[in-house]
């Protein structure tokens, strides 16, 4: 069986950043203006009031102190509250390929590579913009790769369950060298007019190379050593948008059809999945945790990453074992994780060991483990 290496990351930051005190203020002139219009209804019982929100309460409950969009115009509207982004003529580039092949232009550089060497491109992330044709497809045509492409969606564990198809890939020989993107839009389908969840998500894009690890060719290269995935069925994250929306016009505009959460039993019950699923593959791979020079997880919410941390590596941990990259990215879905993995392993030397993981919506948890070549 071919052994296997990731070879090379890349990042792409969007152009617009908003902190947490420009999305409190707009939604507190919303809340305000909810107030005021429905006061009657409010004062005989019928409507609850809305509450203001604050920068303090967003870090506190989640670690994160701003986020990059690729559209900010219309967010910060109480009117509007959502990106006002620009439809696209089929002619031109997508959006979500072209964030998509800015960062994989920085993994292939990284990998010393270029675009004719690939021959499989995998997009994956919690939301593609369009059904088909597939984003994969659209880079692939752009970028000039061969072989073939395809989307693959697994919410916030896109990235690490697309990385395991594409070991999978090299290990059986469908694939010598395959891209994997994870080009996340999250900000549409925010719902800013939440006070619970208006503050989550944030765009970005993420790649890594995945390949034989004999045809590699770079002082970056990581071996994967293992790698394992797991899904449980759960109605406590989810995203009702879809195709079939516009099918009952009564309900196509709902808050359902955004993001919504119920987080403390998503709290409650995949922080054990976490743990049995990787206690499991710690113990196959006769590895332990403490072995791990670092953990480069999930950032959904800082309080779940810090239960994960204390659970594998006990208490007084260095922040630089499990770097945190939320305050400044948010909770990005799948590429949060490949965002810790690009900007924290620069330092890493030949025989150290990193865990990758993601987890979140399904539920799912994916991981891999890696050493430095």
């Amino acid at each position: 069986m071919n052994k296997v290496v990731i070879s090379g990351s890349g990042l792409y930051t969007p152009p617009h950043s908003i902190s947490n005190e420009e999305l409190v203020t707009s939604l507190n002139r919303y809340v305000d203006q909810y107030n005021s219009q429905h006061a009657s209804l409010i004062a005989n019982g019928e409507l609850n009031a809305l509450a203001h929100s604050s920068a303090e309460f967003i870090e506190k409950a989640s670690g994160i102190k701003q986020r990059y969009v690729m559209v900010k115009e219309g967010i910060l509207e109480p009117d509007i509250m959502m990106p006002l982004i620009k439809d696209r003529p089929s002619t031109e580039l997508s959006m979500q390929a072209e964030m998509g092949i800015a960062a994989a232009n920085k993994a292939l550089e990284q990998a010393k590579l270029l675009a004719s060497d690939i021959d499989l491109v995998i997009v994956a992330c919690a939301y593609t913009q369009r059904s088909y044709p597939a984003i994969a497809i659209e880079i692939q045509q752009a970028m000039g790769t061969k072989g073939f492409a395809y989307d693959m969606l697994v919410a916030c564990s896109s990235a690490t369950f697309a990385i395991v198809n594409a070991i999978n890939a090299v290990q059986s020989g469908t694939a010598s060298r395959v891209l994997v993107i994870n080009p996340e839009i999250c900000s549409p389908q925010v719902n800013y007019r939440d006070r619970d969840s208006h503050f989550i998500f944030g765009d970005v894009a993420t790649a890594v190379v995945v390949e034989k690890a004999n045809n590699a060719h770079t002082e970056f290269a990581f071996n994967v050593l293992s790698s394992k995935c797991v899904t449980d069925y759960s109605n406590n994250i989810r995203s009702n948008f879809g195709h079939m929306n516009r099918c009952d016009p009564l309900n196509a505009n709902s808050s359902d059809k955004l993001f919504h959460q119920q987080g403390r039993k998503v709290f409650k019950e995949l922080l054990p999945m976490i743990y049995q699923h990787l206690d499991k593959q710690l113990e196959q791979e006769q590895i332990q945790a403490n072995e791990f020079k670092r953990l480069w997880l999930h950032q959904a919410n800082i309080n779940m990453n810090q239960f994960v941390v204390r659970k594998l590596l006990g208490d007084n941990v260095d922040a630089a074992q499990a770097p945190v990259v939320l305050d400044e990215y948010a909770n990005t879905a799948s590429a949060g994780s490949i965002i810790a993995f690009n900007k924290y392993n620069h330092d890493f030397k030949t025989g150290d060991l990193g865990l990758l993981c993601s987890f979140g919506a399904g539920y799912s948890v994916g991981s891999i483990i890696l050493e430095k070549t």
